[in-house]
């Protein structure tokens, strides 16, 4: 589904990404691991150009996403993120970061005529309607007319969560997403994450919690300065590591 290759990337002379390749099925649950400033937050967010590389291929589907000729929201319709700290819009409410996306791509869609037998106004009740679906199913429904800045972290974390799904994505790219959170509100997020990632949604994550990449994880990446080094199942890189430098990490970290 994504073929990465020889992808590099600096910043200021500091090499972030060295000739990074990896390949990643669809359906397949990826955690990435290793010390802070190993490359990990670049090269997901390169993964829908949030970051751009100096070099390299990112085939998505059959196109390379870096090529000026492919449209890159269109792209991030079909890979979601969700960062460390929320980027909820704190001038809507819950319920209109939810909607804004999908309501303003499908009026889109409309004006260019690719879907039809629907108005605005129903593509907006459609979409309040299914984003009430998914506020009833992270258990925040009550929180549908409230506005970010009243919520607790691990509220605003499911919300962001919600709001990627709205979109229907393919991929969904977690970057640290329990970093932000006080310890208490970390477990409800990555339940939240376990339910997604069951979807068979493409789910790529960058975490620091072992023993959810270990539950969760069909593959995990080591980084480290910039390149993969380790690239493993949880039983191959959590029990068995081979790399000097996974080995010191693990020790660290476990």
């Amino acid at each position: 589904m994504i073929d990465v290759i020889n992808l590099n990337k600096e910043f200021d002379d500091l090499k972030v990404l060295d000739n990074v390749s990896l390949k990643i099925s669809k359906g397949e649950k990826v955690v990435i691991i290793g010390p802070s400033g190993s490359g990990k937050s670049t090269f997901l967010r390169c993964l829908n150009k949030l970051a751009v590389p100096d070099s390299g291929q990112i085939i998505f589907e059959g196109k390379d996403i870096l090529s000026d000729e492919v449209d890159i929201n269109e792209v991030r319709q079909e890979i979601g993120m969700v960062f460390q700290q929320f980027n909820l819009f704190n001038n809507k409410t819950v319920l209109q970061n939810i909607m804004l996306a999908p309501v303003h791509v499908r009026t889109k869609m409309l004006k260019k005529g690719l879907i039809n037998d629907i108005t605005k106004k129903e593509i907006k009740e459609q979409v309040m309607e299914e984003a009430f679906d998914l506020l009833e199913k992270i258990g925040l429904s009550d929180k549908a007319d409230v506005y970010p800045v009243t919520l607790s972290g691990g509220q605003k974390q499911r919300i962001a969560i919600a709001r990627t799904l709205a979109m229907n994505p393919k991929v969904i790219l977690f970057d640290e997403p329990t970093s932000a959170l006080d310890p208490e509100m970390v477990k409800e997020v990555l339940e939240l994450i376990k339910i997604t990632a069951s979807k068979n949604i493409t789910t790529i994550i960058v975490t620091h919690e072992m023993g959810f990449a270990k539950e969760i994880a069909d593959t995990v990446i080591f980084m480290d300065e910039g390149k993969i080094l380790e690239k493993g199942t949880p039983e191959e890189i959590f029990e068995h590591p081979k790399h000097p430098k996974l080995v010191n990490f693990l020790s660290k970290v476990l």
